[in-house]
């Protein structure tokens, strides 16, 4: 796989050092602020991904500044950074969906929120970097108990668990469940969500080395590479299951819906197997598809059962769901309020690190919720055999004098 740290502009257009450019641009009258921030220069691996310095936007009418704490890094930004996503914006272009942090400044017609308050914000990109220009319609204040850690771990996914589990699957007391990548923040959002309702049994399929993690959270757990998940989970009920909840698409697809007991609802809300390799795979893409059986309404309705979709992204900035999205968020931060949601942070990351952070997530590696921390400076790089040879030979103690001629 090509590297995957991502990399750090040290130079500016005039070819000299990036620090040193901004030094004396700083001493010039009416300079604009720069901010650093993680820019997609072109699709495709990690090696794509490039920490620059950029202008500090300046709030519009209806915006806010929002000076960046914390950033979650979601499974759409790996699908974003390879061209997967169909809505993508033009390259290069700055990273990021999520973040928290405290409002700087306010645009004109700004008046329910004011400088200094603590927000958690959504973004089409642009959150991986200092400072965000935001609508107010996405953005959303966080209680003063919550840390900006919490915050951006109960944002995008929380909020997509919350509605697919109360919205669309309508879940009630007595139900059984199924999620995929239970040892993901969303397959941890559901299980959380679900302790508000009585009797309910929830199976989940994650790598078996996530099992003693998440153990205490789902009443059964399956790695579905090892073991017919699908068989495991007749055995235990023959009847089949109330909810399925699917991220990964294709193949699962059909195995989801065969799950499915009369009255069940399947609700699609990820297509993960389309990344297989660390760029676009348009072989990968093609056969994720292609493996979904075709399912005609006249079988729906002989069977009983119902197949849903959920994009929140789409619902939020395409469909005029910012007013349903806010009523969720603070739903949402009042239950972790009375401790009844409570983000598992997994690891944070640097700027400079976001190319390791995207590799965790990608390799299924994570249990909880992946950071990107803009202030947090990334973690020294273990020194190889090579440097190590390479720094001797250079030191002048270990230089020897050449022989006097006798």
């Amino acid at each position: 796989m090509a590297t995957t740290e991502a990399n750090t502009e040290q130079t500016t257009g005039s070819g000299e050092p990036a620090d040193q450019t901004a030094a004396a641009d700083a001493t010039t009258k009416g300079t604009e602020p720069e901010m650093r921030a993680v820019v997609l220069q072109s699709f495709g691996g990690a090696n794509r991904v490039k920490v620059m310095k950029k202008t500090v936007p300046t709030p519009k009418d209806g915006e806010v500044l929002v000076r960046v704490k914390a950033c979650g890094l979601n499974f759409l930004d790996l699908m974003t950074r390879q061209g997967s996503v169909d809505d993508c914006p033009r390259t290069p272009f700055i990273l990021g969906t999520e973040c928290s942090g405290y409002i700087e400044a306010l645009g004109t017609g700004v008046e329910d929120l004011k400088v200094g308050d603590r927000v958690v914000a959504f973004q089409r990109s642009g959150t991986f970097a200092e400072a965000i220009a935001v609508p107010t319609k996405y953005v959303y204040e966080m209680p003063n108990k919550m840390t900006y850690e919490e915050g951006a771990a109960l944002g995008v996914c929380y909020a997509a668990a919350y509605m697919m589990l109360y919205e669309v699957a309508n879940l009630t007391k007595g139900k059984t469940l199924l999620v995929h990548s239970a040892g993901g923040n969303l397959g941890i959002a559901v299980s959380q969500l679900c302790k508000m309702v009585d009797e309910i049994k929830i199976f989940g399929t994650a790598s078996t080395a996530k099992h003693q993690a998440i153990n205490d959270k789902f009443d059964h757990l399956f790695d579905r590479t090892a073991c017919d998940y699908v068989e495991a989970i007749k055995k235990i009920e023959p009847k089949g299951l109330d909810i399925v909840l699917d991220c990964l698409c294709g193949e699962d697809t059909n195995r989801g819906y065969d799950l499915l007991k009369p009255m069940g609802k399947y609700v699609l809300y990820g297509i993960s197997n389309v990344v297989t390799g660390e760029t676009r795979s348009f072989f990968s893409y093609a056969r994720t598809w292609w493996n979904v059986d075709s399912v005609k309404p006249g079988k729906l309705w002989d069977e009983n059962k119902s197949m849903s979709g959920f994009q929140f992204y789409h619902f939020l900035f395409n469909q005029g769901g910012e007013e349903a999205v806010t009523t969720v968020m603070n739903e949402i931060f009042k239950l972790h309020t009375v401790n009844i949601l409570n983000p598992i942070i997994d690891s944070t990351y640097a700027f400079e690190e976001v190319g390791e952070a995207m590799l965790k997530m990608h390799d299924h590696k994570n249990v909880g919720k992946i950071l990107i921390i803009p202030e947090q400076e990334p973690k020294p790089k273990p020194v190889t055999v090579t440097e190590t040879a390479a720094s001797e030979a250079s030191s002048t103690d270990d230089v020897k004098e050449p022989d006097t001629p006798k």
